[in-house]
């Protein structure tokens, strides 16, 4: 599979990392950081849950899929390369943002899932650091990577790419302090322009109230607002909620402040503390 793209070598790497520093640069600027309530073990779990996905995870599944593929079925390498560019990012948004939606969705619902998907919720602000927060075993299983892997197999590499970067640039900012939707709420004349933006795609907004600590607040909605591309599927499943507001509180109710090695590798690693989900 090829990573280039318009004459760019490695252009979804390239690209995503630069999303990530220019938006941290945008927070560290802003004082996010500035007495974070972050610890030690949410900046750790932060470094190391990053390229635990992308270089480890996504990679690994995206190789074994191709090699099995090629061992089982090498008629279909490439077979449907030919298919026109639309289609096969509709496709994509099918197979590989709405499953994410649905596993995001039983990981809320599922005290097994949740184990693995808690340690993106356990951080106490947001934040790009937070993207990628999650259990080795939660991205291992998520079946739209599985999905997306096997799409490239059948020659929807270039695509996916650009597709992958496009979806990463959203879910980055909407996890984002720099809160960029709050200028389209701002002024009157932008009215429509925000109520078409976050009723297709995430934002701060609608993102920031999943993580909030409690919806005692009128704002969190810690049981809906899954979308992470797009926000269209909450709508249609009826999880949305928008407030054009943000928590000022984000995290778990009674966190027991588990390791960060716990919350990445459970069960492999298991808590000690009594009231943690983990042990």
């Amino acid at each position: 599979m090829t990573h280039e793209v318009f004459g760019i070598d490695h252009f979804d790497e390239k690209a995503v990392v630069a999303f990530l520093l220019l938006f941290g640069m945008a927070e560290a600027l802003l004082g996010a950081y500035k007495n974070s309530r972050r610890t030690r073990h949410d900046y750790m779990t932060e470094l190391v849950s990053f390229p635990q996905l992308t270089v480890l995870i996504q990679p690994g599944i995206l190789l074994f899929v191709i090699f099995m593929g090629r061992k089982l079925f090498p008629e279909m390498e490439e077979q449907f390369a030919s298919v026109a560019y639309g289609f096969q990012f509709l496709i994509f948004i099918l197979i590989e943002d709405l499953p994410q939606y649905w596993w995001h969705r039983l990981a809320h619902h599922s005290p097994l899932l949740w184990k693995f998907h808690v340690a993106h919720h356990a951080s106490p602000a947001m934040g790009v650091g937070v993207v990628f927060r999650n259990a080795f075993l939660y991205y291992l299983l998520m079946p739209n990577i599985w999905f997306a892997s096997i799409a490239v197999f059948l020659g929807f590499g270039k695509v996916y790419l650009v597709y992958t970067v496009l979806k990463l640039l959203i879910i980055i900012g909407s996890h984002s302090e720099l809160r960029w939707d709050s200028f389209l709420y701002r002024y009157k004349i932008l009215s429509p322009l925000a109520w078409l933006v976050e009723h297709t795609i995430s934002t701060p907004a609608t993102h920031f109230a999943h993580h909030g600590i409690s919806n005692d607040d009128g704002i969190s909605n810690n049981n809906g607002n899954f979308g992470n591309m797009l926000f269209i599927w909450d709508q249609i499943f009826g999880t949305a909620k928008f407030t054009r507001k943000y928590p000022t509180e984000f995290g778990i109710e009674n966190d027991p402040k588990d390791a960060w090695y716990v919350q990445l590798y459970y069960p492999l690693l298991k808590s000690k503390k009594k009231d943690s989900a983990l042990k």
